[in-house]
C-alpha cells in the first residue's frame, strides 16, 4: 500500500500527499509535488512545487537538485487539476513550510 503524509498549510488547510513510486505510471494531470525528508516522526520539506502534467516529470529537475544536499529525499505527490488550487496550495506550504529550494 502507498503511503500517505498530511501536510499542513500556513492558513491551517491539510492535504493529503502520496509517497510516488518512481517506476509507476504517472497521470498526465496537474498536481503538486512536495520533495521532503520523510521520518517516521518527522517532515522536512525541501521544496514545493507544481505543474500542469506530471508525466511530463518537469519536477525531476528539482529532485535532482535537492538530492545533492539531501540525498534520502523522496517526491509526495496530490493530483490537483485546476491551476489556481495548484498555486494557491503551493503558496500555502511555502509560507507554512519555508522550503530552502523555494527561496
Amino acid at each position: 500500500m502507498t503511503r500517505q503524509i498530511d501536510l499542513a498549510g500556513a492558513s491551517g488547510a491539510r492535504y493529503r500527499y502520496t509517497a510516488m513510486e518512481e517506476n509507476r505510471f504517472l497521470p498526465p494531470a496537474g498536481a503538486n509535488y512536495v520533495i521532503a525528508e520523510v521520518g517516521d516522526e518527522n517532515l522536512n520539506v525541501i521544496f514545493a512545487g507544481e505543474t500542469d502534467n506530471l508525466a511530463s516529470q518537469t519536477w525531476r529537475a528539482d529532485l535532482e537538485k535537492a538530492k545533492r544536499k539531501h540525498p534520502e529525499v523522496t517526491v509526495l505527490t496530490r493530483l490537483n487539476v485546476t491551476r489556481a488550487v495548484r498555486e494557491a496550495e503551493q503558496r500555502d506550504l511555502i509560507e507554512h513550510y519555508h522550503p530552502l529550494l523555494n527561496g
